[in-house]
């Protein structure tokens, strides 16, 4: 039997959940994730984890950090004055907010860490930076 190997598009189920059990993403009642193996489209470890397996394979992969989202980096949590944030700008803790990136246009996904009466803090880390990972796989296509 065929095995998944570098250069192959596969098709994955997989559930994903942190060591305590939280899940943060599935494929379930979904296509398949489809993506070519060595690409770099999706995160290293779990690129790694479906290389080798035959279609049908099922198995739980563990995925460290350092090769999920890496760890976090504190250069990416800004401090803000908050009187600089518009005030209909919602500043709850927990909330998602697209911050514009001078000059190129771009825009990054930040998350309100903490709100005083002076300051904001804004995570631009990954939201599964700094953690380790647990798939449960089955490969149900290689083309």
């Amino acid at each position: 039997m065929k095995k998944a190997q570098s250069g192959d598009t596969v098709k994955v189920h997989y559930t994903g959940t942190l060591p305590d059990g939280q899940l943060f993403d599935s494929s379930a009642g979904r296509d398949p994730l489809s993506f070519e193996l060595g690409s770099g489209q999706v995160i290293k470890g779990f690129d790694d984890g479906v290389t080798g397996m035959e279609i049908g394979e099922k198995k739980t992969i563990e995925i460290p950090s350092e090769e999920a989202y890496g760890e976090i980096n504190e250069d990416l949590v800004i401090n803000f004055d908050r009187k600089d944030i518009p005030a209909d700008i919602p500043l709850e803790v927990g909330t998602t907010l697209n911050m514009h990136q001078d000059g190129s246009g771009q825009v990054i996904p930040v998350v309100v860490k903490e709100v005083t009466s002076d300051t904001v803090i804004l995570d631009a880390n990954h939201p599964l930076a700094g953690k380790d990972l647990i798939f449960e796989l089955e490969l149900v296509g290689i083309e």
